[in-house]
Formats: C-alpha cells, sequence, structure tokens
C-alpha cells in the first residue's frame, strides 16, 4: 500500500513539473511588447510598425515572452501603434485581451504552410534583423491566434471588409497568409 502511494505521489509531483514548465512561460509577468528573439544566431524582431517612440517594429496591440527557442507566447490586445483606441476591434473593449497567440519560428515552404495552418497557425510576421533591417532569409513566425472572447475583427493595420466574427477558440479565421509564399527577396 504505500509503495502504491509513493508511485502516485512521484506521478502526481512529475505531472506538476511537467504542468509548471508548460504553463510558467504563459503566465508569468514576463510578457514585453518589442520582443527582440535570437534566431540562427542574430537578432531579430516581428515585423510591424513601431509602438512607442524611439521602439523598434513589433505587431501592434502585443506582448510577448519566450517560451523556448522557437517558441513565444503573446498576448493581444484591443489597443494600436502608440496606444490607438479599439484599434483591432470596434465592438470590444478598448484595451480588451482579444487573443492568447502561440508563436513558432519556423522556415516557410508549401508544405510546412499547409501543416501549420490545418494547427490555427494561419498567419505569419516576418522576421527583421536588429542589425541590418533586412527580413530573415528563410524563416517566419507562424501565429495561431486563440479568441477569449467574441468580437468582431474590424481594424489593425489592414481592416477586413466586412469584419470577421471572433469567438472563443482558435481561430482559424483570423487573418489567414498562410498560403502566401515568404519572399523575403522580394521586399
Amino acid at each position: 500500500m504505500r509503495s502504491r502511494l509513493n508511485k502516485q505521489f512521484m506521478v502526481g509531483v512529475a505531472v506538476a513539473a511537467l504542468i509548471a514548465v508548460l504553463v510558467l512561460p504563459a503566465s508569468a509577468d514576463g510578457f514585453i511588447r518589442g520582443i527582440v528573439v535570437n534566431v540562427d544566431g542574430a537578432e531579430y524582431f516581428l515585423a510591424g510598425p513601431p509602438d512607442a517612440a524611439n521602439s523598434i517594429g513589433d505587431v501592434p496591440g502585443h506582448a510577448w515572452v519566450q517560451a523556448g527557442p522557437d517558441k513565444l507566447v503573446g498576448k493581444h490586445y484591443n489597443t494600436g501603434p502608440f496606444g490607438a483606441p479599439n484599434w483591432w476591434s470596434s465592438d470590444a473593449g478598448d484595451g480588451e485581451f482579444l487573443f492568447k497567440v502561440d508563436g513558432i519560428i519556423d522556415t516557410w515552404t508549401p508544405e510546412k504552410a499547409e501543416w501549420y495552418a490545418a494547427r490555427g497557425y494561419v498567419h505569419y510576421h516576418e522576421l527583421v534583423s536588429v542589425a541590418d533591417g533586412t527580413l530573415h532569409p528563410t524563416k517566419v513566425i507562424w501565429l495561431r491566434h486563440i479568441a477569449r472572447t467574441s468580437f468582431t475583427l474590424d481594424g489593425g493595420p489592414h481592416p477586413p471588409d466586412p469584419g470577421i466574427a471572433m469567438t472563443p477558440g482558435i481561430a482559424f479565421n483570423f487573418l489567414p497568409n498562410w498560403s502566401m509564399p515568404y519572399m523575403p527577396e522580394a521586399h
């Protein structure tokens, strides 16, 4: 009986440790705007307009934490560059937490694009070199948005017309650009 209880206890400890490792990065207070990540030995930021005075680019309304060498977790709020109100949605509250965002840094190929899209990573952003402003030659950050509530996505840098109805869960309809080939030389 004691041996069985010890095994159950150890399994419980192992499960708790695994949960802490998997969940802690997303729930810790380490989220920052304008994150810089190391990709292939160089520093990159996510393509987007500057979000504050003297800042590098980023995705407006987002805050990030690095959850592994090629993984980011983000919080997507209803705010825009320089605090522009209700920038992503006209019917959600100003500054409201709209989406949890999972990001994976990987290459763009037609096969990977299809694989990622099937898992909800329907949107990607370019990675911009901190050193010289060039795009990474092969890698992007694949993004999966998970809506926290219902609202209309009708704003942002390229407002969809009409807006896109969001409901809680993985947003397979979030501004899908997954099928657009990544061609850094064309920028």
